[in-house]
């Protein structure tokens, strides 16, 4: 392909609840756009309606069971020069949700691309959390089987960088349980809830306090944010307050002492014998 076309390919972020968070340039791009390719298709015109603005172009549905069929005839409305407008149903598109294969059909084929910034969970969890996160990573969904998902927390117990997910409501606790089994009663964490919503809520806790707290159960699209592995010493006089935190809340010493020497590989002998060597003579 020669990448002369004037048509263009453009990415906009949605909003996820609050209206007015709808971007100028996301109102005058439904109303100008030859083609919207929309996740739903109803619930863009929902959109538009609400914002008081009438689609100028045709209305293509673009989900994830129909993605890769759509492509080959978007790609030769663009070749013909037209916009593609390609919008999902909150958030940015190709953030887990239908975008990805698109934008890779428009590289290979040297198409041009842009995007309109706007909402976005992942980093508006981030702003909200309340923990560390001048470096993160993003991981989607969790994993819905507890093995898999167990074994995905491993691959993050020295993860340095904050992490972000995505959980469904009904999950939410078994995830946080699986998590505390795997990354320790202390570790923080935000369960973010129905973000810029009516009902938006932020809880925020150490895994143990947010897996009791879900336990009720949780309702509405949940992002979690996890806190980085924090740089650890396996001297054991350097882990005396990680363990004393653990027994106030009413851990055995020796399981607090054998979590913290698992998490870190210190020695649990020597571990218990610094936490008893610490304390005040009696």
């Amino acid at each position: 392909m020669s990448g002369e076309s004037t048509g263009r390919l453009v990415l906009a972020a949605t909003p996820m609840g609050d209206i007015g968070d709808a971007s100028q340039r996301l109102r005058d791009a439904l109303a100008s756009a030859e083609i919207v390719a929309a996740e739903d298709t109803r619930r863009t015109r929902s959109l538009a309606k609400a914002l008081g603005i009438e689609i100028g172009g045709r209305v293509v549905s673009f989900y994830d069971h129909v993605e890769t069929a759509r492509i080959p005839m978007l790609l030769e409305e663009i070749e013909n020069g037209r916009t593609v407008l390609l919008v999902t149903d909150a958030g940015m598109p190709s953030v887990s949700d239908p975008g990805y294969r698109m934008v890779a059909a428009c590289v290979e084929h040297q198409l041009p691309i842009t995007c309109l910034p706007g909402p976005s969970a992942v980093t508006t969890a981030l702003a909200l959390s309340g923990l560390p996160v001048e470096r993160f990573c993003f991981d989607g969904f969790a994993p819905r089987k507890s093995g898999q998902r167990k074994e995905w927390f491993r691959t993050l117990a020295g993860e340095p960088r904050a992490c972000v997910f995505f959980e469904a409501p009904h999950r939410l606790a078994d995830c946080l349980a699986d998590a505390v089994e795997v990354l320790g009663l202390t570790r923080r964490a935000a369960v973010c809830r129905e973000l810029t919503k009516t009902y938006e809520e932020v809880v925020r806790g150490t895994l143990a306090e947010l897996a009791a707290w879900a336990i009720e159960g949780a309702r509405g699209e949940i992002t979690v944010v996890l806190e980085g592995a924090q740089p650890v010493s396996a001297n054991p006089e350097d882990l005396v307050d990680r363990v004393e935190a653990l027994a106030a809340k009413g851990l055995r010493l020796k399981d607090a002492c054998a979590e913290v020497a698992s998490a870190t590989g210190a020695s649990r002998k020597e571990l218990y014998d610094a936490v008893l060597a610490a304390r005040p003579a009696e």
